[in-house]
C-alpha cells in the first residue's frame, strides 16, 4: 500500500493530513508539559507539607521520644523521599518525552515543507507543459480553419467564369501557404502533445509517487515517535515504582513500630517524681481545749494529749507533698536540678554524667593522639616541632581535669539523690508506726519520744529531715488563722524561731499549743514565730477560714 499509487490525485488532502499529524504531535507535547507541571507542583506541595509538620529541633529535650511520634516523623521522611521520586518522574518526562517531542516536531515541519515544495514544483512544471501543448493545439486548429477558408475561396474563384486567371492563381497560392502553415502547426502540436504525455506519465508515475512516498514515510515516523513517547511516558512512572514501594513499605513499618506499652512507660519515666503517696490524715481532736485547766491548762498536759499529732501542721506539710494535685515547683532551673522531683533529678544527673563521660573519652583520645604525634616529632624532627603541640596538650589536660571535676560533682549529687530516694521508704514506714503509737510525744517538727521527761521545752526548730522534701514542694499559701490571742506579758523573742511581742499586742493563732508550752502565731504583717502559751490569752474560732 503506497500513497503514490493509491492517492496520486490527493495532494491537497495529503497536505492537510500531514499538517494535522504535526498539530496532534504538538498537542500531545502540550499534554506532557502540563503533566510535568502537575508532578512538579505535587512534589513541591508534598515537600512543603513535610516541612510544615516536621519538628524544629533546637534542643535534645524536644526530640521525639514516643514511638507514635517517631513513627510519624519516619512517615514524613518517607513522604519526603516519595516527593523526590515525583520530581524524578517530572525530570524524566521533561528530558525523554517533552524535549524529544519538541525537537522532532521542529524537524518534521522542515521536512514536510520541503516535500510539499517539491510536489508543487512538479505540478507547476506539468501545468507549463500542458499550456505549451494547449497553445500549439489551438494554433494548429486556427491554421486549419484558415486553410479551409483559403480552399473554399480558391474553389469559388476556380468555378467562377468571370474570375480572372490572376485572381485564381492568387487564391491558389494562398491555399498552398495556409496548407503549409497548417502542416507545420500540426507537426508542432504533435511534438508538444508527445512531450506533455511523457511529462505527465513521469509526473504521475515517478515524481509524485516518490514525493508521496517520502510524505508517507515521514508520517509513519511521526506515528512511531508518538508510540515511543507513549512508552517513555509510562516508563518514567514505572522506573520509580520500586523506590515508591520502598517508601510505602517504610510507612507501613513505621506504623508497625508504634508500641503503646513503651509509650506508657515513657510517660511514667518522664513524669515520675519518686515521692511516696501521702499518708493517712490523723484524727483532729478539736475538743482538747475543753480539758484544759484554767490555771495551767496550756503548760501541763497528759501524755495522751501530747501524743496527738497537730492537725494544722500535718495538713500544711501534707499540702506540699500532694505533688500530683498541688502546685509545681517555682523558680529557675538549678545546676544540680534540685528544682526537680527526685526521680527526674536522678535521670537528668545521669544523662549529664553520660554526656560528660563521652566528652571525657573524646578528650582522652585527643590527648593520646597528641602524645603519639609528639613522639613522632621527637624521633623525626624534620616532620615537625614537638614544642608546637604543648599548648594543645595543656588545653586538653585542662579540659580533662575540668570534666573529671564536673563528673565528680554530678556523681556526688546523684549519690545524694539515690541516698534520699532509698531512705524515703524507711522514713515513711517509721512514720506510719509512730502514728499507731498511743503513748508518746510529738514536737512541732514531727519527732516522737516515748519518755515524757525528754520533752523539749525550748522553742520548736523549723529544720530537720523534712526540709529536703518540703523545700521543693512547699505551698506558697500561708497557714490559715484558727483564732487570735492577746499578749498578757511582753516577750523579747531572742531565740531562733520565736516571735517578739509587746504587752497588749494582738496576734493571729495559726497553730495551737501541742503540750510543749509554745503556740505558733503571726502578726498582721505576715511575720510568724512561736510565743509562750502562758504569756498570751488565746481565743479560738470554730470553722474559721483564716484571715
Amino acid at each position: 500500500m503506497s500513497w503514490g499509487t493509491e492517492l496520486w490525485d490527493q495532494f491537497d488532502s495529503l497536505d492537510k493530513h500531514t499538517q494535522w499529524g504535526i498539530d496532534f504531535l504538538e498537542r500531545y507535547a502540550k499534554f506532557v508539559k502540563e503533566r510535568i507541571e502537575i508532578e512538579q507542583n505535587y512534589a513541591k506541595q508534598l515537600r512543603n507539607l513535610v516541612k510544615k509538620y516536621c519538628p524544629k529541633r533546637s534542643t535534645k529535650d524536644e526530640e521525639p521520644r514516643f514511638t507514635s511520634c517517631i513513627a510519624f516523623f519516619n512517615i514524613l521522611n518517607e513522604l519526603n523521599d516519595y516527593a523526590g521520586q515525583r520530581e524524578v518522574v517530572a525530570e524524566e518526562m521533561a528530558h525523554r518525552v517533552y524535549g524529544e517531542l519538541m525537537r522532532y516536531a521542529h524537524d518534521l515541519k522542515t521536512e514536510r515543507k520541503m516535500h510539499l515544495q517539491e510536489g508543487r514544483k512538479a505540478q507547476q512544471y506539468l501545468d507549463m507543459c500542458w499550456k505549451q501543448m494547449d497553445n500549439s493545439k489551438k494554433k494548429f486548429e486556427r491554421e486549419c480553419r484558415e486553410a479551409e477558408k483559403a480552399q473554399q475561396s480558391y474553389e469559388r474563384l476556380d468555378n467562377d467564369t468571370n474570375a480572372t486567371k490572376a485572381d485564381v492563381e492568387k487564391a491558389k497560392q494562398q491555399l498552398n501557404l495556409r496548407t503549409h502553415m497548417a502542416d507545420e502547426n500540426k507537426n508542432e502540436y504533435a511534438a508538444q502533445l508527445q512531450n506533455f504525455n511523457g511529462e505527465q506519465h513521469k509526473h504521475f508515475y515517478i515524481v509524485i509517487p516518490q514525493i508521496y512516498k517520502q510524505l508517507q514515510e515521514m508520517d509513519e515516523r511521526r506515528t512511531i515517535k508518538l508510540s515511543e513517547c507513549y512508552r517513555g511516558f509510562a516508563d518514567s512512572e514505572r522506573k520509580v515504582i520500586p523506590i515508591i514501594s520502598k517508601c510505602l513499605e517504610g510507612m507501613i513499618l513505621a506504623a508497625k513500630s508504634v508500641d503503646e506499652r513503651r509509650d506508657s512507660q515513657m510517660v511514667v519515666d518522664s513524669f515520675k517524681s519518686g515521692f511516696e503517696p501521702p499518708g493517712d490524715f490523723p484524727f483532729e481532736d478539736y475538743s482538747q481545749h475543753i480539758y484544759r485547766t484554767i490555771s495551767d491548762g496550756t503548760i501541763s498536759a497528759s501524755k495522751q494529749e501530747s501524743g496527738k499529732v497537730d492537725a494544722k501542721t500535718t495538713v500544711g506539710k501534707a499540702k506540699g507533698k500532694l505533688w500530683l494535685f498541688g502546685k509545681k515547683p517555682k523558680g529557675p532551673a538549678l545546676e544540680d536540678f534540685s528544682h526537680l522531683p527526685p526521680e527526674q533529678r536522678r535521670k537528668k544527673l545521669q544523662q549529664r554524667i553520660d554526656e560528660l563521660n563521652r566528652e571525657l573519652q573524646k578528650e582522652s583520645d585527643q590527648k593520646e593522639a597528641l602524645n603519639k604525634m609528639k613522639d613522632v616529632y621527637e624521633k623525626n624532627p624534620q616532620m615537625g616541632d614537638p614544642g608546637s603541640l604543648q599548648p594543645k596538650l595543656a588545653e586538653t589536660m585542662n579540659n580533662i581535669d575540668r570534666l573529671r571535676m564536673e563528673i565528680h560533682k554530678n556523681e556526688a549529687w546523684l549519690s545524694e539523690v539515690e541516698g534520699k530516694t532509698g531512705g524515703r521508704g524507711d522514713r515513711r514506714h517509721s512514720s506510719d508506726i509512730n502514728h499507731l503509737v498511743t503513748q508518746g510525744r510529738e514536737s512541732p517538727e514531727g519527732s516522737y519520744t516515748d519518755d515524757a521527761n525528754q520533752e523539749v521545752r525550748g522553742p520548736p526548730q523549723q529544720h530537720g529531715h523534712h526540709s529536703e522534701f518540703d523545700d521543693e514542694f512547699e505551698d506558697d499559701d500561708p497557714l490559715p488563722a484558727i483564732g487570735h490571742c492577746k499578749a498578757i506579758y511582753p516577750f523579747d523573742g531572742h531565740n531562733e524561731g520565736t516571735l517578739a511581742m509587746k504587752e497588749g499586742e494582738v496576734l493571729y493563732i495559726i497553730e495551737e499549743d501541742k503540750g510543749d508550752g509554745w503556740t505558733r502565731a503571726r502578726r498582721q504583717n505576715g511575720e510568724e514565730g512561736y510565743v509562750p502559751t502562758s504569756y498570751i490569752d488565746v481565743t479560738l474560732e470554730k470553722n474559721s477560714k483564716g484571715s
